[in-house]
């Protein structure tokens, strides 16, 4: 049991960092058309759309807060685990 939650803990810490990334390269609007870059869009947005559909911009705020949140949903996720687990 103690495999499955460092399986599941290391999958969302993964997930976290890909978020994380998908930040700092969205700094960078040169690099769109990377290989690197498109693979992370795609693999983070699906998570993020779930929270710009709760949270949609507004023009007074142009700044995307899907990551902010998709961090405190993996967090809570992360927590849960822990209890579940431990």
């Amino acid at each position: 049991m103690n495999s499955l939650y460092t399986v599941l803990i290391s999958i969302i810490q993964a997930y976290k960092y890909l978020i994380l990334a998908r930040v700092i390269l969205s700094w960078l609007p040169s690099i769109r058309d990377n290989f690197l870059v498109r693979f992370i869009h795609e693999m983070t947005e699906p998570f993020l759309r779930i929270f710009r559909r709760i949270l949609p911009p507004s023009p007074n705020m142009p700044i995307d807060l899907s990551p902010i949140l998709g961090f405190l949903a993996l967090s809570l996720i992360t927590n849960g685990l822990t209890r579940l687990f431990y």
